[in-house]
């Protein structure tokens, strides 16, 4: 099997940060080795500045695609709270075709002079305004080809943009584009020809606070898509304050420096308006700063509950107990707080079976200072931090970790977890540097040793996670249709990164696409992948879920060296199941309701 999971974290320990530079210049060892020969050997052995370049993992290939954006986060020295959140992003199939287009939120210039409707980021020229869409137009030579339609496809969406959520609103077949905005959000909804209307009040989901994560799925099981939308803090450009450092210095205030916001909750009538049911749910009786939501049936009571990552306050974890009526369970089952007590500074979310047990566990990213988080199910929707013992606790507490979710890197069966990470306090020694948004960081990626434990990805395999950007949203899916997820990483204030995999195709895979009878694409669904030489594999098909994102609704299961057959349960939301026997892999398969066994 192709794998690199016993690869050490750092591959090789006497590199120093001058020892490339010993390499170049042997004769500096002359006075300790005696040989020239004997001084090559060694030379080689501790600098390994001779060996070849190791082949990379994940590859940047942004540029090449066509992706030229730059998310201007219209700072203009004010420290504007709202300038260090955004931004997300979404993987959708706006045209039909098969594979996955890719929208970017952006921001706007703030308090100063409106009129600038356009700003020059680094490296890029011209930046147009509003947030863009782009057609994927095939793979060429490898890369995915991507056009800018935003213009033909009649989306206008000026407003400070924050995250994204995805899902057939009106039930057409055609996915539709909801925005998160600090200020209006908006509804695209897709008219089947390449263009799309705003009906954002129409649909009854017209709001203007500052919203962030949002996710469509079908809580109440009846067939269409509800939305569940998490607000933040009551932060306005009017209510502006100064806040400070531990140095006096003036400082990003936090989200303890404003009143926070309940979230909403809204369900589908059956035709795309939607009525609000915040305060009839229960939802309403609860405010937090909320930053990460994902979708599940935690405790395994055929109901979709929903979990909510809030900025330094405690977590909720919304069970429903009859449809659109829900009560909050994470305390007592233990997700609402880490395991000394505290509640964190909780950003993105994810939720996968990530040891194979058949359960779902839940994985938070954290602020600098803190660990991120990695709450294990025992099955009953009860859960324990095992954040210490997992080895993706302290690893992560230099960092401020956004984006976020399991995927399986190199397609083994077992499911390594990406981080997307960026400061929102300005670190001192980029502001002596003279950086004016001091703030960047690299990303992570971890390695899932068999569901025991995770290792730290050797640096030397995937060079790109060390470049430093301030990482926030970060969607996922396999944006190539070659078998393996890939990673788009919104930067603030920076360029969109797309990271190619080129490493999970070498293995065998299985994709799956699940439609209901009515063939509309269906999510949270869950499915048990079974081969004869092997445990069942327990995957679900998501959207929601990251940090402001929308991802890949296809479920991309790793297969290992296997490429024997595989048999597909379904399990229907109704708690139906349906068998799909003897799939060949290394190819998508779209499993309709009524068309299995």
């Amino acid at each position: 099997m192709f794998s690199i999971r016993d690869l050490p974290a750092t591959s090789n320990l006497f590199v120093t940060p001058d020892s490339t530079e010993s390499c170049r210049e042997p004769g500096r060892f002359a006075p300790i080795l005696f040989q020239w020969g004997l001084l090559s050997t060694l030379a080689f052995f501790f600098c390994g500045c001779e060996s070849p370049k190791k082949p990379q993992v994940l590859v940047e290939i942004s540029p090449s695609a066509g992706l030229h954006f730059w998310h201007d986060n219209g700072m203009t020295g004010e420290l504007y709270f709202c300038e260090t959140v955004g931004p997300g992003s979404a993987f959708l199939d706006f045209d039909g075709d098969g594979d996955l287009d890719i929208f970017l939120p952006q921001g706007h210039l703030l308090g100063a002079d409106k009129k600038e409707t356009d700003r020059t980021g680094p490296s890029t020229g011209l930046n147009p305004s509003g947030g863009r869409l782009y057609r994927n137009e095939g793979v060429e030579a490898g890369i995915p080809r991507f056009t800018d339609v935003t213009d033909s496809s009649g989306i206008v969406s000026t407003g400070y943009g924050m995250g994204c959520a995805v899902g057939d609103v009106d039930g057409d077949g055609d996915v539709d584009l909801y925005l998160t905005c600090f200020g209006a959000d908006q509804l695209w909804i897709n008219q089947g020809d390449g263009t799309f209307i705003e009906q954002a009040h129409r649909s009854g989901l017209g709001d203007d606070r500052w919203n962030t994560s949002a996710i469509f799925c079908d809580l109440d099981r009846d067939g269409d898509v509800d939305l569940f939308v998490c607000s933040y803090v009551d932060f306005t450009l009017q209510n502006h304050k100064p806040c400070f450092a531990d140095s006096s210095a003036v400082e990003y205030c936090g989200p303890s420096s404003y009143p926070p916001l309940p979230d909403r909750i809204y369900r589908n009538r059956g035709d795309g308006v939607f009525d609000e049911m915040t305060s009839s749910s229960g939802i309403g009786a609860a405010s937090g700063a909320g930053l990460g939501v994902i979708s599940s049936d935690l405790d395994g009571d055929g109901e979709l509950d929903i979990y909510v990552a809030n900025d330094g306050m405690a977590n909720r974890l919304w069970r429903q107990v009859a449809p659109f009526q829900f009560e909050d369970v994470a305390l007592l089952s233990g997700c609402a707080v880490n395991r000394n007590g505290m509640p964190e500074a909780s950003m993105g979310a994810t939720l996968a079976d990530f040891d194979g047990d058949g359960d779902e566990d839940i994985f938070l990213t954290h602020l600098t200072g803190e660990t991120n988080t990695l709450y294990r199910n025992d099955g009953e929707g009860f859960f324990d931090d095992q954040s210490a013992r997992s080895g993706l606790g302290i690893p992560s507490r230099r960092w401020t970790g956004f984006g976020t979710a399991w995927f399986d890197l190199e397609n083994d069966g077992w499911l390594d977890v990406f981080i997307a990470n960026g400061a929102v306090k300005r670190m001192e020694e980029r502001v002596a540097a003279g950086d004016p948004y001091p703030l960047a960081q690299p990303d992570q990626l971890f390695i899932n040793q068999e569901g025991r434990s995770f290792t730290e990805i050797d640096p030397q395999r995937a060079q790109v996670l060390s470049v430093q950007n301030i990482g926030r949203g970060a969607a996922f899916g396999d944006i190539d249709n070659d078998g393996d997820t890939d990673i788009l990483v919104n930067n603030n204030a920076g360029q969109v990164r797309l990271l190619q995999n080129r490493i999970g195709s070498k293995n065998s895979w299985l994709g799956i696409e699940l439609r209901g009878s009515n063939r509309q694409i269906q999510e949270g669904i869950r499915c048990e992948i079974r081969q004869a030489d092997r445990s069942p594999l327990i995957r679900s098909s998501r959207r929601g879920g990251s940090y402001l994102c929308s991802n890949d609704p296809r479920i991309q299961v790793g297969l290992g060296r296997s490429e024997d057959p595989c048999t597909v349960v379904v399990h229907w939301p109704d708690g139906t199941l349906e068998t799909f026997p003897l799939l060949q892999v290394r190819r998508y398969h779209t499993l309709a309701r009524g068309e299995g066994k």
